[in-house]
């Protein structure tokens, strides 16, 4: 009897730690199909809009996910909450505890700037305007030895003042929700879509504390559409971990 308990008891357990998802989606699993943002089913009767090919917004597009829906720290353990996510995108976190929310938005800005060999445009402030250049044609090695740097002096309160304000009517793939602080946080659009009666959705990613890997957040505000957030009659953005104000959309 002992025998046949433990395994049924084994298969509730992992059941019940499978992150929760769309009903549109398919059943509750930590298996993720859809290879990169570009790939993500849309909302019934939207349409994603039209970028330039060398746009942030465009390069967004392309990052590759994750084949499975499961969150990791930086020390390589599982995040305990794993009911946050929709998608994990493959980007590494690293192993020290640097790459966290604001973080995770200055590296998805460096590396579109890196494969586009604009180094001199990546470059971020401090709180006490501190400027750090990144390298011209850097390597591998030496690209992540600057962005330690940075996520180690900057954050949410100086991201915020290097970023310019935007209305949510005007929303567009790279825009960052910011509120600068202690504690603060940052997300980031990562796709956005209309329809035609005129409606926008958009996809948000984020990091956490501690660093952990960079993810597509649900909308727990509207199951039926998530993992997409829509602009229409929204007071509040809610996240599952966060929640953010219009007024606090920010650009490049």
């Amino acid at each position: 009897m002992q025998a046949n308990l433990i395994p049924a008891f084994m298969l509730f357990m992992l059941i019940s730690c499978q992150p929760l998802f769309a009903q549109q989606y398919g059943r509750r699993s930590a298996a993720n199909p859809y290879p990169d943002i570009q790939s993500l089913p849309l909302p019934p009767g939207y349409t994603r809009v039209q970028v330039p090919n060398s746009s942030f917004a465009a390069w967004l597009r392309t990052v590759r996910l994750k084949t499975d829906r499961i969150v990791y720290l930086y020390d390589g353990k599982m995040k305990p909450r794993q009911d946050a996510q929709f998608a994990v995108l493959d980007i590494s976190v690293g192993n020290k505890d640097l790459q966290q929310c604001a973080d995770a938005i200055m590296r998805l800005r460096a590396e579109y700037l890196l494969s586009q060999k604009r180094w001199k445009e990546i470059s971020f402030r401090d709180n006490v305007k501190g400027v750090y250049q990144c390298p011209s044609a850097p390597g591998r090695k030496t690209f992540e030895q600057y962005l330690e740097k940075v996520y180690a002096m900057c954050g949410t309160l100086s991201l915020e003042k290097q970023l310019y304000p935007r209305l949510m009517g005007s929303i567009q793939g790279g825009d960052v929700f910011i509120k600068g602080g202690s504690p603060g946080h940052a997300a980031i659009v990562m796709d956005v879509a209309t329809n035609s009666k005129g409606d926008t959705a958009f996809l948000l990613a984020n990091g956490f504390m501690p660093a952990q890997d960079i993810h597509i957040v649900l909308n727990p505000g509207e199951p039926g559409i998530s993992p997409w957030f829509r602009t229409s009659k929204m007071e509040v953005i809610r996240l599952p971990e966060w929640k953010f104000m219009p007024n606090q959309l920010r650009r490049w």
